[in-house]
């Protein structure tokens, strides 16, 4: 919470790291109701949601006639969202030939609609999510790195509900309260036993999963306390095994973002379809990352 009230005033990018279920919609909604724009429009977009096909014209509109089927112009959610916010949910999905357009936002501070040779200027504040560990899909090329770094300016990492059990209690009263006005019940809270369980429980599926929990039970219950509750059994063996894995630190992943570009081409850095125009980064600066990084000569020709 202190680190949503110290970036909502201002005008940075925000990264919304966490598992599915954490709550990162809804600290995307106080970051824009705390900040100066909280008066114009905030525009959600779920990245993950959108065929490829559609993206870029959902993202930054089109001209009529631009492709077959458009038969109307049509107005992109970053023009929608024209000085106000706009959040890009599952931000991990998005394809690579559409983060290449998306940086470019982020740089120049203008779009450009499908069919259309002007650009438009817009001031639009970024808001990103993801469940996904963009440091590792980096490593693998399926995100870009300038991007990550770009919208990883001020990132926020919720913490998975079983790594917080002092809050179930009190999340479990709050949607206690909230259903029961929803399905005109009275139910006043939790048997101990109930309790017992969900402190034992690993919660996969965090907030969203206790809350759909605790609705559902709000329905079934006969009483005015909820007696029992069935949960999931899931298999934990993977979890466990992610868990005991080493994570890698940004450098790491980097160097090997480098080093696999390199290996595509044959080891050129500089001109037509070498590694810096691959990674969209000036040779120069290519260069001084290699040498940072430890990166050998003979991976360069």
């Amino acid at each position: 919470m202190d680190l949503i009230n110290q970036v909502a005033v201002s005008d940075t990018s925000v990264l919304i790291l966490g598992e599915s279920g954490t709550g990162k919609e809804k600290v995307a909604d106080r970051i824009h109701d705390l900040s100066s724009r909280k008066g114009n429009p905030f525009i959600k977009v779920n990245c993950a949601a959108l065929p490829p096909s559609l993206i870029e014209s959902e993202l930054f509109g089109h001209e009529k006639g631009a492709f077959t089927g458009a038969t109307d112009k049509r107005i992109g959610k970053f023009e929608q969202a024209d000085k106000g916010t706009i959040f890009l949910d599952e931000i991990g999905e998005l394809p690579l030939e559409l983060q290449v357009k998306l940086l470019r936002v982020l740089q120049e501070k203008e779009i450009e609609r499908l069919g259309s040779r002007s650009t438009i200027k817009i001031s639009v504040r970024i808001i990103a999510a993801t469940n996904r560990n963009l440091e590792k899909e980096v490593a693998e090329g399926r995100f870009r790195l300038d991007l990550y770094y770009r919208l990883n300016v001020f990132p926020i990492l919720l913490p998975a509900l079983r790594d917080r059990r002092e809050d179930i209690p009190l999340l479990s009263a709050h949607f206690i309260n909230y259903y029961n006005r929803k399905a005109g019940k009275k139910v006043t809270g939790i048997s101990q036993k109930v309790a017992q369980k969900f402190a034992a429980y690993n919660w996969p599926g965090n907030i969203r999963e206790l809350e759909h929990l605790i609705e559902r039970n709000i329905l079934l219950a006969k009483g005015t306390t909820i007696e029992d509750i069935s949960l999931p059994v899931f298999h934990q063996k993977e979890m466990a095994d992610n868990t005991d894995k080493k994570t890698k630190t940004i450098e790491e992943n980097e160097r090997d973002h480098i080093m696999e570009v390199l290996k595509k081409c044959n080891g050129k850095v500089w001109g037509p379809g070498a590694a810096a125009e691959l990674l969209n980064i000036p040779p120069s600066t290519l260069k001084s990352k290699m040498k940072k990084l430890g990166i050998k000569k003979e991976y360069t020709l």
